[in-house]
């Protein structure tokens, strides 16, 4: 018996150090289309909303690996511009869903030492949801893990909008420059300001294209696409792409 005590201990320590070796050049940040929820219900003769309630877990699946692997940030689309077209009853369902889930995951939150912050326009949402999103930021603040952004209400070509307003409007004001207005300026007006760019934007249910998320910040970031749906995103999958980016050589334009 301790014999095969000992084998499986020896199997289980290569097993950890082979999943070391393979992620040993993690991405920093890693953002995440999580496509697919209702695509997965119908498959299955379930409501839409059920996708939407199992992939809930696979939420917590990822913050969990992310946290445990030592990632820097993680940034999640949760609900986009384009999604308000959605039925009521659908999006109700997410609106209650979302409340229920910055409620929930407070206590994880604050146990995992994680930083909540969120992006995307304010206006729109019930105002239980952002007293919730406020309440998870404020306690977070002074955490010093990982950074959880969810991206709510958010649309890529509404940042730039808003983020080209903002320098006009200093303009307008004199306090800016036109002339001084460089890549660095519009980074700092974007809803990410202070955060660094993507390294690694997955895509999950096999979909080929970015659907208006982070247009600026993925400018460089690798691309790892799944066939999976957003509800069978489990930690293998996420360590298969983090193995994959690890293998990549990234160039930034350049040569090597």
């Amino acid at each position: 018996m301790a014999a095969a005590t000992s084998k499986h201990k020896t199997e289980s320590g290569k097993r950890e150090a082979q999943t070391a070796a393979d992620l040993s050049a993690l991405p920093r940040h890693v953002a995440i289309i999580m496509d697919g929820n209702g695509r997965w219900a119908q498959q299955r003769g379930l409501p839409r909303i059920e996708g939407h309630r199992r992939g809930v877990q696979s939420v917590r699946t990822t913050v969990e690996e992310c946290c445990r692997l030592g990632l820097e940030q993680l940034t999640l689309y949760c609900l986009s511009i384009e999604n308000w077209k959605r039925p009521r009853a659908e999006l109700e369902f997410l609106m209650t869903l979302l409340q229920k889930y910055l409620l929930d995951e407070r206590a994880e939150i604050m146990e995992q030492k994680i930083r909540f912050t969120t992006i995307g326009r304010r206006a729109g949402l019930p105002t239980d949801i952002l007293n919730e999103i406020d309440e998870n930021i404020r306690v977070s603040r002074k955490n010093t893990g990982m950074v959880l952004c969810l991206a709510i209400n958010y649309g890529g070509r509404t940042e730039l909008v808003d983020a080209a307003r903002g320098l006009a409007e200093q303009a307008r004001l004199g306090k800016l420059d036109p002339a001084a207005i460089d890549e660095e300026a519009l980074s700092n007006a974007l809803y990410t300001a202070g955060m660094r760019d993507p390294d690694l934007l997955i895509r999950t249910a096999g979909e080929m294209r970015v659907s208006n998320f982070l247009l600026w910040q993925i400018s460089y970031a690798e691309l790892w696409v799944t066939e999976k749906c957003w509800p069978d995103f489990d930690a293998d999958t996420l360590r298969e792409a983090l193995r994959d980016y690890a293998g990549r050589e990234r160039r930034f334009g350049g040569l090597k």
